[in-house]
């Protein structure tokens, strides 16, 4: 008998054999039903078998093993959905399929008396169509995972911010001349700065769940003026980095419609970076060039060069800059979001974002931002 004839002759004996060994090894299957063991279990067969009775051609052959799964709603997806949701680890899940593999083979085999080409051929299409339901229910699992992971990174983050702005508050208050003494209110500059540095943190995560969880950040335009921001966003660096210079030259003009709280954001993230691996004999320059059609933003510092190859990877989540010996006592103020942030929403507005490093240029990061019909 034909292997695809034979899962469908025997389709309940091949997932009792399947559920024994799931129930055997995996604690997370301890305490479900048979129902939930077996969901699906017998439309995947059936998929499968269905696959390897279909006729390829030799290219197809060749790249059966590398061929994309099912749709959204298929049985092999809709098992990864489940299984997520039953908090099998990836490990467990992917053991499922060979177990299946394996109580397919062991019912089947002892009834070949002879292993011909078309034999051959059989276990080779069943392979096949047993990997490309792996890869489909993998994908499924691994993207719900995904998205729980950055949901709960933006709950996370948006919910951290209440308290934290209590403990600005709080910290602002220490620093009163009026209120307590000299060492109280040291102490709120402490707290002021931590603060500070904690909201850059918990800002750029929310910023990357959200990336993560939609296609684009949403930008909300207004008519706003470009130095305005850029020295809000300066003036709250400098209170993470208090003994870090800071300069802010403008010329042209710099107002028109952009997202203003978005690209504080980036302003913010780029004074960061550079006050943090910045050379202590130089200041940190912010310069705003207003063009016709553009304004261009550019974050320049004097410190640790940046590598060429680096270069090429800084606007990637969770890269960090390299960090010469004199800067190693530093902390770092990031998770290496930062400048992945800034990207994201320059884009948003349609711009760009570049780097360019050199020993005696320093390190220069520009923004441009094209103007919208109507801008000033």
């Amino acid at each position: 008998m034909k292997l695809a004839e034979f899962i469908v002759a025997h389709l309940d004996e091949i997932i009792a054999e399947g559920e024994s060994f799931v129930r055997a090894f995996f604690t997370a299957a301890e305490d479900m039903s048979q129902t939930e063991l077996r969901d699906h279990a017998r439309q995947v067969l059936m998929a499968v078998a269905q696959d390897i009775k279909m006729d390829q051609t030799p290219v197809q052959q060749r790249n059966a093993s590398g061929m994309a799964a099912g749709s959204e709603e298929s049985a092999t997806t809709v098992h990864g959905t489940l299984r997520r949701d039953r908090d099998f680890t990836l490990h467990q899940f992917i053991v499922e399929f060979p177990a299946l593999r394996t109580a397919v083979l062991r019912l089947w085999l002892p009834q070949v008396t002879t292993m011909t080409e078309e034999v051959m051929d059989d276990m080779l299409r069943f392979n096949e169509a047993t990997d490309r339901a792996l890869v489909d229910s993998v994908i499924t699992c691994s993207k719900q995972a995904a998205v729980v992971r950055d949901t709960f990174l933006a709950i996370l983050a948006h919910d951290l911010r209440s308290p934290l702005a209590t403990v600005m508050v709080a910290g602002g208050l220490l620093t009163q001349p009026t209120i307590g003494t000299d060492g109280s209110r040291q102490i709120g500059q402490n707290v002021k700065r931590s603060a500070a540095t904690m909201t850059a943190i918990i800002n750029d995560l929310l910023e990357f769940a959200r990336s993560q969880l939609s296609s684009k950040i949403p930008i909300i335009r207004s008519q706003v003026d470009i130095k305005e921001i850029c020295q809000a966003a300066l003036d709250d660096v400098k209170g993470a980095h208090p003994d870090c210079l800071f300069e802010l030259v403008a010329s042209g003009d710099w107002v028109g419609h952009f997202d203003g709280p978005r690209l504080y954001q980036v302003f913010a993230n780029l004074l960061n970076n550079a006050a943090q691996y910045r050379g202590k004999e130089h200041p940190v320059i912010a310069s705003i060039e207003g063009q016709p059609d553009t304004i261009v933003v550019k974050v320049k510092n004097f410190g640790p060069v940046i590598p060429p190859e680096r270069l090429k990877t800084v606007f990637e989540p969770f890269v960090q800059l390299p960090v010469a010996e004199a800067h190693l006592g530093r902390p770092s103020t990031s998770l290496g979001l930062g400048l992945f942030i800034a990207r994201e929403i320059t884009e948003a507005h349609g711009g760009s974002i570049s780097a360019k490093s050199g020993e005696d240029t320093g390190t220069t990061f520009s923004v441009q931002l094209p103007r919208r019909n109507g801008d000033c």
